[in-house]
């Protein structure tokens, strides 16, 4: 009887250690714009997900102002930004807007008219996309489809290939 026990204990605890988790992030559930609800650095403008322009690509990028990744994104961003400019950027971040108006106004941002960004103040954009590093880029085409997601940066030239890759 004893043995019968362990047995049975034993292959239950195998067979729930050999679950797979397949529980999908809700970008892969729902692989189009989430419901973007930004706080703009005026404090008062709300920007949300009906604010993106129709027929463009869109690259929605969670930042953190003292990232070291997601300055040198903003330096490149810079450099290239007349291959951005049919790219509508949204950046969002979980810092104060103090912070993100200070990383703006560092790299400039506000002199590029497709780049919009935003304190993420109901933090909804992080668990959709189940953020674990930054910058974390997703990449939707002109329909507001969703093409892929990088975690950690990626090159804005790579951003741009990609982007001509998936029109």
């Amino acid at each position: 009887m004893k043995f019968i026990t362990t047995f049975i204990i034993t292959f239950f605890s195998l067979a729930v250690c050999a679950q797979v988790d397949t529980i999908q992030p809700p970008y892969k559930r729902f692989p189009t714009l989430p419901p973007i609800q930004l706080l703009l650095g005026d404090s008062a403008t709300k920007y949300t997900k009906d604010a993106i322009p129709k027929s463009k690509p869109v690259l929605v990028m969670l930042f953190s102002p003292d990232c070291v990744h997601c300055q040198q994104t903003a330096e490149e961003m810079m450099l290239h930004k007349e291959e951005l400019k049919n790219i509508h950027i949204v950046m969002s971040t979980m810092h104060s807007l103090a912070d993100m108006n200070s990383y703006v106004k560092k790299y400039r941002l506000a002199e590029l008219k497709n780049v919009v960004a935003g304190k993420d103040m109901y933090y909804l954009l992080p668990p959709f996309y189940s953020v674990r590093y930054l910058p974390f880029m997703a990449f939707y085409n002109k329909s507001g489809e969703l093409i892929s997601v990088i975690e950690g940066g990626l090159s804005i030239p790579k951003v741009i290939e990609l982007f001509k890759a998936n029109p």
